[in-house]
């Protein structure tokens, strides 16, 4: 870390590669027979990952190509093509469950009134109807986890009618809310759901491709049936960890140990594959799919910006030198993906250039 007084952490600037859709067919309409399951696993740790082998061009467009699940119940496959091409990582999952992912003391914090919940950037994390949580990246998109839509092989019952909460101020006896806080209790608040257009899946999640070393492809991407109208996060390329302010990072989730309350928490950063970040920040299922965000500085702007650069996912044990380790793990934005994830909200590469 440089040791200037005047040295801020900046964001880098990134040429993204460019992958553009070559052939979308359609396919039979799913059954939506999976059981939605709230976190995922892998033994795969950071050791085994990275002695993994790279994966060809030709498996790298295999892992891009998308599902894009419609409303209606329609589902098509797009396959597609990658430009410049960068090194990416390998398709693979988890599946099995954890009970715990709390390290000793539990340092969430629970965010409460109005006040909070309302503002950035807390209001960009919103409840899946599945039981995840999703984060606001544009008008009419939210990132989340693609577990929370899709266990690897079925799309998950409650898919075809996905609705995302987003936490507003109950009104009382029909008026239509109050600036007041006469009473030391926060105010009550409820969710009001917008249903869900349209998800794409990446291929990579969905063929489970990699023997379940790991979970680099779990994200997905949903279209709002309506603009949300609030402010949202834009995505960044995940800088390495020693790049990151204090090497920590931060996300809020709707825990399901904690119900109907958003959590807020953030950590240190222990480990780090091209695909993944390691972390113990303290979470329970439900916070899965939440954005992981840093701030930094955005020299082109001259502000300090916050930016999604990763999707918390899940749980691994990791074996630290004979000695067994949790981490809670959390599926990097890398160029490709960026490109990827910014081509499905634009629907324009020339606007996902810069990283």
């Amino acid at each position: 870390m440089p040791s200037s007084p005047h040295w801020k952490p900046t964001w880098p600037s990134y040429r993204v590669p460019v992958i553009l859709p070559q052939s979308t067919l359609n396919l039979d309409k799913p059954q939506f027979d999976a059981e939605a399951r709230l976190e995922v696993v892998s033994p795969c740790g950071p050791a085994c990952h990275k002695s993994s082998p790279l994966p060809t061009y030709e498996e790298v467009k295999n892992y891009l190509s998308y599902e894009t699940l419609y409303a209606n119940g329609s589902l098509t496959e797009t396959e597609v093509g990658i430009y410049i091409l960068s090194n990416g990582g390998d398709g693979s999952r988890g599946r099995s469950r954890t009970k715990r992912q709390i390290y000793g003391y539990d340092s969430r914090f629970s965010i409460f009134g109005k006040d909070f919940l309302l503002n950035y950037p807390f209001s960009t994390s919103v409840k899946l109807s599945t039981g995840c949580t999703g984060t606001l990246v544009a008008e009419k998109h939210v990132l989340t986890a693609a577990h929370c839509i899709h266990d690897g092989k079925s799309y998950v019952k409650g898919a075809q009618k996905l609705r995302v909460g987003f936490l507003k101020p109950k009104q009382k006896d029909g008026s239509k809310g109050s600036n007041s806080t006469n009473s030391a209790m926060p105010e009550k608040m409820k969710f009001q759901w917008i249903r869900v257009k349209r998800t794409h899946v990446p291929k990579g999640w969905i063929k489970g491709n990699a023997n379940d070393i790991g979970m680099d492809y779990d994200y997905a991407l949903l279209e709002l049936k309506k603009p949300h109208k609030r402010k949202f996060m834009k995505i960044g390329v995940s800088p390495p960890a020693r790049h990151l302010p204090g090497g920590r990072i931060h996300f809020s989730g709707y825990d399901n140990d904690r119900p109907g309350n958003l959590v807020y928490r953030f950590c240190d950063v222990k480990d780090e594959t091209y695909d993944l970040l390691y972390q113990q920040c303290d979470a329970q299922p439900g916070a899965s799919g939440s954005g992981v965000y840093v701030r930094m500085w955005k020299r082109q702007n001259h502000k300090w910006e916050r930016k999604i650069i990763g999707i918390f996912s899940g749980h691994q044990w990791v074996d630290m030198n004979g000695t067994p380790q949790d981490f809670n793990v959390a599926v990097r934005i890398t160029p490709l993906k960026y490109a990827q994830i910014c081509y499905w909200i634009k629907g324009n590469y020339l606007d996902c250039r810069e990283g």
